[in-house]
């Protein structure tokens, strides 16, 4: 049996799965159900791996690694899903040992939907780190996670692991402030070790092929990326409209055309097979490595999208462009539209790209000439703040005087929560801290909506962060401070202090 990295780099397209896990254990009717879908698939010769869900949508469900087993006993590749809402770094970190230690190597590294159910009310999100954060981790497990040194100073590292991370990305996105940033955090995610690439559901054809041209014109052409295909019907067309499932992008013609072919039964029900069918067609023809199928709960339903797809010819998926072209009015397009394809033209970017705003924000312009003067090593006030914090009765506090300012100009200027270790300067002096639900610092999730949080109902802070970089023209090094995860040990203590003494993640104290 190949291995899924084997896979990956193989001459073949290759197809996976999603199994939902549910809620409940193994001797649950519907846990049952979801168990015996897992062994069909696992005995099923056209999917190539199976890849399961970590409590999905922000629900609380069975853990992967239950229904895991079995399909790997049964000779199948498989990915377990990890977000970063329900656990913080130490017990990620602990889920991966645990993986590792089962030989289930395959990882889909997520930050994860907010919670939006629970026992006894909605549960309370972890986001201790993030996607890119996570991916790091797997990147430094698999170098030998270095847990210390002796008093010799020799490092002290664990055996490496040989873990196979992957990683999610979208360019289903309505602004440019919210499409530019997903494909600049994209390239951070392959940075800190995404070795596969699965797009989120979308239905607009333009969108697959410039994400793919993007990745192959930026490095990242070695890199496998596949393609997303879930199966509709008509309850589900209304649930993604309705953005109940963050990241998910069904536009309201879709949802009504969805809603008529479901309304005419069995027809109905050919209908969405035909659809996806056509999805995996052109996902083909433009050249991605392979599907992830989600949305289908029996065998025979599968069965049925990939005997259709196979009665297609080679070109047929030129003619389907046509038929997944669902976008909104002002859709914003990395590439200029080739008229005689639909598609886009990849060789001529969207001018509006480069281009700086006519509109400076002053709140920035003003932050980042103090930060400048106060934080920019040997320079301006560096040595003097240095030498207060270090001479200082409590350095990590610096002088009674000093926090004071500190703590009353922050809380007034960015709703400061005083979390120590500062990420103002890389995010556009927008504090992810109060102002971001899932505290995001190394770009933005995956949840947004025509620009607004997914969990707040407020512009996000890294579609501001692009647009505030936009007036100097440094919008696309939106990402450069990427990866920065945040030292809760610091949490209560002067970030000023951190930083002229380089205690916090700027200076380095979190990287081997």
């Amino acid at each position: 049996m190949k291995t899924l990295k084997e896979l990956m780099h193989g001459t073949d397209f290759i197809c996976g799965v999603e199994l939902v896990s549910t809620r409940g254990a193994l001797f649950e009717p519907k846990v049952v159900q979801t168990s015996r879908f897992g062994k069909d698939l696992a005995a099923y010769n056209k999917v190539d791996w199976v890849s399961i869900t970590d409590n999905a949508g922000g629900n609380p469900m069975l853990s992967p690694l239950s229904l895991g087993k079995q399909i790997k006993d049964n000779g199948k590749e498989l990915v377990i899903h990890i977000s970063c809402k329900d656990f913080n770094r130490n017990g990620l970190e602990s889920q991966l040992w645990l993986l590792a230690s089962e030989g289930l190597n395959n990882i889909l590294a997520l930050t994860g939907d907010a919670p939006i159910s629970g026992n006894r009310g909605r549960g309370k999100p972890v986001f201790d780190i993030d996607s890119v954060g996570l991916l790091s981790l797997i990147q430094r497990m698999n170098n030998g996670l270095l847990i210390g040194k002796t008093k010799s100073n020799k490092e002290l590292r664990l055996k490496n692991t040989n873990l196979y991370a992957g990683a999610v990305t979208t360019n289903f996105k309505l602004l440019e402030s919210e499409v530019i940033p997903q494909l600049l955090k994209l390239e951070k995610k392959i940075e800190t070790g995404a070795k596969f690439i699965i797009n989120q559901i979308g239905y607009d054809a333009r969108k697959k092929q410039e994400q793919l041209a993007y990745m192959k014109q930026n490095g990242m052409g070695d890199i496998p990326l596949i393609g997303n295909v879930y199966v509709l019907s008509g309850m589900a067309s209304k649930v993604f409209n309705q953005n109940l499932i963050p990241g998910v992008v069904v536009t309201d013609n879709l949802k009504e055309l969805c809603i008529q072919q479901a309304k005419a039964e069995d027809k109905g029900k050919a209908f969405f097979k035909e659809f996806a069918a056509k999805q995996i067609a052109v996902y083909k023809g433009l050249g991605y490595k392979g599907v992830y199928v989600g949305g289908v709960h029996h065998i025979n339903d599968l069965e049925h999208i990939f005997k259709i797809e196979q009665s297609f010819s080679n070109d047929d998926w030129k003619q389907f462009i046509s038929e997944i072209n669902f976008n909104k009015p002002k859709e914003f397009y990395l590439y200029n539209k080739d008229e005689s394809t639909s598609l886009s033209n990849t060789a001529k970017n969207n001018s509006i790209i480069n281009a700086v705003s006519k509109k400076p924000n002053l709140n920035y312009t003003f932050s980042n000439w103090v930060h400048n003067l106060m934080f920019t090593e040997n320079k301006g006030l560096f040595s003097i703040g240095k030498g207060m914090c270090s001479n200082a009765k409590d350095s990590f506090q610096g002088p009674f005087l000093m926090r004071g300012i500190e703590h009353l100009s922050k809380s007034m200027m960015f709703s400061c929560k005083d979390c120590g270790d500062c990420s103002l300067p890389e995010t556009a002096f927008l504090c992810p801290e109060s102002q971001c639900a899932k505290n995001q610092r190394n770009g933005p999730c995956g949840g947004t909506i025509e620009g607004k949080c997914e969990v707040l109902d407020k512009e996000c802070i890294w579609s501001k962060a692009y647009k505030r970089l936009k007036t100097k023209g440094e919008h696309l090094n939106l990402l450069s401070h990427v990866p920065a995860v945040q030292d809760q040990g610091l949490r209560g203590t002067s970030s000023w202090a951190n930083s002229w003494l380089k205690r916090d993640h700027i200076g380095g104290k979190n990287t081997d």
